[in-house]
């Protein structure tokens, strides 16, 4: 579809509200991470402790994005998303008026930040019902490079808690938050034909479908390393290299811009290469990435080119991911949104806990990152497998009008 003619099929300012709310929300939802040198400092945390804290919201994140998703088919997705700023913001505030003195005191901050971190079932549908099927990977490229937000969390934050102090770094970012939810409320407007509200138990029958599972798995690997790596890269690089947290931030804000800026060409290129030949070639290269980072662990130049490569190819990924969902899943699109979402999460968790808990157990990051690389082969493997039935099946030209 050319852009011009994209332009006109859909509802620009919704789009354009679903991207600058996942910006936001993704900037505070990572934001331990880039604070988590900080923080550790103050509270004297061990490797795994700051690999859980930093953990601890991805895994909040993935579990809200069910309730997030279900909320967005019962009362429509604007107001889901209201409910999540406002919950979001209230957090935020009271930590940054009462401050975080303890270890589960942050852990108790990362949880209401997973709130945050579910708006990755809202913004999606939100946008996605006002496109046609043709046009699915662009505009969820679109509102999926909201995940950009994390660029600024890694830019800014170590930046200003080394002027003001972490804590009011929490009520810096509620200045940006305000503005985004007020935007927000005026702009965004549900697509009309939206599906109406089914009964709860019908939600859960989509996971009877084995390609619900598949596409969990697959958002996993892609997401889950790109979250995953968003909130653990400035731990790493002060522990790994010795740079101080705001040159952390700097190479980690870099890295995750890659990843941000090649969601939406990830979905432009499953839109007319298929999803799945897109998928496949992505993993391919997450593995050889990760498998780099690994055994070539001293070299920060090194390091950097292969993260940076990692990251542009879980981006695409995710692109391509969601390039499919909606083709398979169309009525259901909200809730495989949150259950898709909820497995990238866990998938974020799982690489930042284990890298903590790799380096408090060997000594290095060695482990955590060949560990990933192995579930990278066993998602690129698993749909090698079932790309022939798709294709054959929902995939096939006479029922899909975009290529998978």
């Amino acid at each position: 579809m050319k852009f011009k003619d994209f332009a006109k099929a859909g509802h620009a300012p919704t789009l354009f509200s679903a991207f600058l709310y996942f910006d936001m929300s993704f900037m505070v939802w990572v934001l331990l991470g880039p604070l988590g040198v900080h923080i550790a400092k103050d509270l004297g945390l061990t490797p795994s402790q700051k690999g859980m804290m930093v953990a601890v919201p991805v895994l909040s994140g993935a579990i809200m994005r069910v309730f997030m998703g279900l909320l967005v088919d019962r009362i429509g997705a604007k107001k889901a998303g209201l409910i999540g700023q406002v919950m979001v913001l209230a957090a935020l505030l009271y930590a940054w008026m009462f401050g975080l003195h303890s270890l589960h005191a942050v852990y108790l901050l990362g949880i209401c930040l997973g709130v945050a971190g579910a708006s990755f079932a809202v913004a999606l549908p939100l946008a996605s019902r006002w496109y046609p099927p043709e046009a699915q990977g662009l505009a969820l490229g679109i509102a999926g490079a909201g995940n950009s937000g994390t660029v600024f969390s890694a830019l800014f934050a170590p930046v200003l808690a080394n002027h003001f102090g972490w804590t009011n770094v929490f009520g810096l970012v509620l200045i940006p938050l305000s503005i985004t939810m007020l935007i927000y409320a005026i702009l965004a407007k549900d697509a009309p034909g939206t599906p109406p509200p089914q009964k709860f138990s019908r939600y859960f029958k989509v996971l009877q479908e084995r390609d619900a599972w598949w596409f969990m798995l697959f958002y996993l690997v892609t997401f889950g390393g790109f979250v995953g790596l968003a909130s653990s890269l400035v731990i790493y690089f002060n522990s790994q290299f010795g740079l101080s947290p705001s040159v952390a931030g700097y190479l980690t804000a870099g890295i995750v811009f890659c990843g941000s800026m090649f969601r939406p060409i990830g979905g432009t290129v499953a839109d007319k290469v298929g999803g799945v030949r897109a998928l496949q070639t992505m993993y391919m290269v997450v593995v050889l990435a990760m498998l780099g980072v690994a055994l070539l662990p001293t070299s920060l130049a090194l390091s950097l080119a292969f993260f940076a490569v990692g990251m542009m190819a879980m981006g695409m990924g995710n692109g391509a991911v969601f390039q499919l969902l909606p083709q398979r899943f169309k009525r259901e699109i909200g809730t495989l949104t949150g259950l898709v979402g909820m497995a990238g999460g866990v998938g974020g968790f799982y690489l930042a806990s284990s890298l903590g808990l790799s380096k408090q157990w060997t000594g290095d990051y060695r482990l955590g990152f060949l560990m990933y690389a192995l579930l990278g082969a066993c998602a690129f493997g698993i749909l090698f497998k079932v790309k022939v039935r798709w294709r054959a099946t929902w995939g096939s030209p006479e029922v899909a009008q975009a290529r998978v």
